[in-house]
Parts: structure tokens; C-alpha cells; sequence
């Protein structure tokens, strides 16, 4: 794999991993036009590592509260008990998204060879994005979120395992259709990632260890490159969904999907 290749595909996922537009199905597009012809999809397991760091490293105030909250399970203060909520229910989201994602795996994976479904899926994305804007939520807190609806998001992240499907944009928008408070719809599905991600890291681990050699500057530059990206778009996507505009992201997977098509029904 070229370097360069490596770089802007790493870029890609930082941006889209976080963007409401799908990294998966953004990378199976750039890998076509870019002419990489990636034999499994580690390159993206690998990537999305660069990805969940930045949530380490944005959050990191959130994620340590959560981690204390858990290490003094004795302490029955109003601050760790509602941080104890949350872990909860991100273990119950985590694990309805790992039953499916195990359960739907293969099939899946033979998704990730075809432009057509990352395509359709960006419509459907588009979709999903504008009805967010239009919905009106209730301000519950993440601490009040409850089971059923820990399993509705979780359902949402299992969804967005298909390309072209964003998982932060259906997290987002199912946490909102929930009640959550945008902003904490919005954190809620950055911190759900982290476990999503890294059990697909697991998952695949073999597949990494057993990695050619000459591959892996390409692998840590485009790692680095999602990292990089990854943490310089949480801030913005937050802004964005404060103020109602995942429209416009809406617009845009529509323009793409469409373009995609055009140009693959040509060739």
C-alpha cells in the first residue's frame, strides 16, 4: 500500500468516523476510486483505532469520572451513582451491538466489496440525519436513559455496522428520538464507540498480528491520520448538533450516494 494512500484514507476515517457520513462506507468508495484493492478490511479495524483514541483523548475528563465512579462501587454519592447508570447502560447498548455484529458478521463483511449497498445505505443515512432535526427532544439525562432505551440505541449501532450506514449519526439521532438532550445524545454516542470499536479490534486481532511487515508504516501512518482528524472534528460535530443542522450532512450523503451511482452505472 502507498503511504500517501494510507495517509488520506486515515484522514477519511478520522473525519467520517465522527461526521454523520458513514467512515465504512466513505473508505469502500475511496479505496475504489483511490485503486486499493485491500485484501480484508484490518486496514479500517486498524484505522477506527486511531478513531476511538481521539474519544479517549476529547473525553478524557468523562471517561476517568466513569472509571472512578466504577472503582468506588461503595461510594453512593449522586455523582457516582448516576455515573454507574451510564455505564450500564453503555454495557447493555455494547452488548446488543455485539450479539448482532457477531451474529451478522460474514454477510456483512461481503457488504463492505460492493459500491451499490454503501450507496443505497448513504441515502438511507441522509435520511436518518434530516428526520434528527426535526425531532424534539425531551432533555432527559444520559443517568435517566434506561434499559429499553439503551437497547434501541444499541439496536442503532448494530444497524450502522453496514457501509454507508453512520454510526454516529444513528446513535445520535436514536439517542435524540429517545429523549436525550442533543449534546448529551451526542456525547453518549462518542463514548459508546470506544467499546464498539475495540471489540472489533478484538475480534481481529489475529489478522493484525499476522500483518506483513512492509505494511505496517502504511498501517501506523493512516492510524495516526485518523487520530489526528478524528480529534479535530468531535468539537464541531457537537456544535452541529446543538443547533439542529445535521440536515445539511443529510444533503450532502444524498450528493455523494447519487454521484456514486451515476459513475458506477457508466463504468
Amino acid at each position: 500500500m502507498e503511504l500517501f494512500k494510507a495517509i488520506i484514507l486515515g484522514i477519511i476515517q478520522g473525519l467520517t468516523e465522527f461526521l454523520p457520513i458513514s467512515s465504512s462506507g466513505h473508505l469502500v468508495l475511496a479505496e475504489h476510486y483511490l485503486n486499493f484493492n485491500n485484501p480484508d478490511i484490518s486496514f479500517e479495524i486498524i484505522l477506527h483505532l486511531g478513531s476511538v483514541f481521539a474519544v479517549l483523548l476529547y473525553f478524557r475528563k468523562d471517561i476517568l469520572s466513569l472509571i472512578k465512579s466504577l472503582i468506588l462501587f461503595k461510594n453512593k454519592g449522586s455523582e457516582h451513582t448516576r455515573n454507574r447508570n451510564i455505564i450500564f447502560y453503555i454495557i447493555v447498548a455494547t452488548t446488543v451491538t455485539g450479539i448482532l455484529g457477531l451474529y451478522f458478521e460474514d454477510p456483512l463483511t461481503k457488504a463492505f466489496s460492493s459500491l451499490y449497498i454503501p450507496s443505497f445505505m448513504l441515502i438511507i443515512t441522509g435520511f436518518i440525519l434530516y428526520i434528527s432535526d426535526k425531532i424534539e427532544p425531551r432533555g432527559i439525562k444520559t443517568h435517566q436513559l434506561g434499559i429499553k432505551k439503551s437497547i434501541l440505541i444499541g439496536l442503532a449501532q448494530a444497524f450502522a455496522i453496514l457501509p454507508g450506514i453512520s454510526r454516529s449519526g444513528t446513535t445520535i439521532t436514536v439517542g435524540i428520538f429517545a429523549g436525550l438532550d442533543r449534546e448529551e445524545a451526542a456525547r453518549f454516542s462518542f463514548i459508546l464507540s470506544i467499546p464498539a470499536i475495540f471489540g472489533a479490534n478484538i475480534l481481529k486481532i489475529s489478522s493484525l498480528i499476522n500483518l506483513n511487515r512492509s505494511l505496517w508504516l502504511s498501517y501506523f501512518l493512516g492510524t495516526v491520520a485518523a487520530f489526528i482528524s478524528g480529534y479535530l472534528v468531535i468539537s464541531f460535530l457537537i456544535k452541529i448538533v446543538k443547533k439542529q443542522k445535521l440536515k445539511y450532512f443529510a444533503f450532502y450523503c444524498w450528493l455523494i450516494a447519487i454521484i456514486t451511482l451515476i459513475l458506477y452505472i457508466k463504468h
